[in-house]
């Protein structure tokens, strides 16, 4: 098969001929269809610091993807060949204390497609049946590839109650932009995103925010303005905080309500200065986000793009560029960009 692989710790990648991987008794074989191209495997080809202490290789990246079924092994239930899937990218113990008690997404062993074991920039892949989701209703080919970063999202945005409440989205990157649908589509009253990309913030008015805000230059008094543009007088009730950006929460804790909460997805590339006087004083709560909860957010993400053909409509139009995976270099590219929505790798078209 066809693949994108890394032989050693080095920076790059190279499109080469792998075997196709042989499933276990408990795992299937998917044909790959669709993959997205994610921050991680950005990291990954460039092998900075995070990549080096993090990934194991020689590795075949990539996490985010939809395809066909077309081998199951002996032990596998409730996956067939033939079934359309996305799948969890997260593949747990099953015996630390957080898997027995049911909060797999918590796991302290978790293993991640595409960067300790062979992912999914290939024509096929291998997954635990248990990782396998099945989806029962037609999805855009497109879509289906988006569901681990919509997971993010929608993890992210449901953490707090969002109903009624003004809601700040730091970083308007994919996961940004579907996590202003998701709390538009939840019910909150105004939402603002913030960016450095003038593209990126028509986008998120696109994905439902009533403004899009360039911190370029001041962010703290850019946010102050906005607020005072939608009449908030008290601050915004909930942040998503999605860029990782240094000044992106000291901004976010300076710009809340007292008692607002806070949901943390971006990974900081260094430390960040934070009031913590301030987050004490104004009881803020900063919660840390990763990855999805298995397997309810799934259940959730499933159950509002096939319920509400706005936010599906929304979502789909995340996907700003797709490419045949002949021509990888030039999706990385964009991707590394960081101008616009998501890039999408075809593997039909190698």
């Amino acid at each position: 098969m066809r693949a994108l692989y890394k032989p050693d710790a080095v920076p790059g990648l190279t499109m080469t001929e792998r075997p196709v991987p042989v499933p276990g008794e408990d795992e299937v074989l998917i044909r790959v269809l669709r993959t997205g191209i994610c921050g991680t495997d950005l990291h990954i080809r460039r092998w900075d610091d995070w990549a080096a202490s993090a990934v194991t290789a020689p590795l075949v990246p990539g996490h985010e993807f939809f395809g066909e079924v077309v081998e199951v092994g002996s032990a596998v239930r409730d996956v067939a060949v033939g079934d359309r899937v996305s799948g969890e990218g997260h593949i747990v113990c099953g015996t630390c204390r957080n898997c027995r008690a049911g909060r797999r997404q918590m796991c302290i062993r978790t293993k991640g497609l595409g960067v300790q074991r062979d992912g999914a920039f290939a024509e096929y892949l291998t997954l635990p049946g248990a990782n396998v989701w099945v989806h029962h209703t037609d999805v855009d080919p497109d879509v289906g590839a988006l569901f681990d970063p919509l997971g993010n999202a929608v993890h992210t945005a449901l953490a707090f109650p969002v109903v009624g409440e003004d809601v700040l989205v730091t970083g308007c990157g994919p996961i940004g932009l579907m996590a202003i649908a998701v709390a538009r589509h939840a019910g909150a009253r105004f939402v603002v995103g913030t960016d450095v990309s003038a593209n990126r913030l028509a986008m998120a008015t696109a994905m439902g925010a009533d403004l899009g805000v360039d911190v370029g230059v001041d962010g703290p008094a850019a946010i102050r303005a906005a607020q005072a543009r939608l009449g908030l007088r008290e601050g915004f009730d909930v942040g998503f905080e999605m860029s990782g950006a240094p000044t992106a929460l000291p901004s976010m804790v300076d710009n809340m309500n007292h008692g607002g909460r806070i949901a943390m997805l971006g990974l900081p590339t260094g430390e960040i200065a934070v009031d913590w006087g301030k987050v004490v004083t104004h009881m803020l709560t900063v919660k840390g986000i990763y990855g999805r909860e298995m397997f309810e957010t799934w259940q959730t993400m499933s159950s509002m793009l096939q319920t509400s053909e706005v936010l599906r409509d929304r979502i789909g139009s995340i996907v700003s560029a797709r490419y045949a995976a002949r021509d990888w270099e030039e999706a990385f590219a964009a991707a590394a960009s960081a101008d616009g929505g998501k890039v999408v790798i075809d593997w039909t078209e190698i």
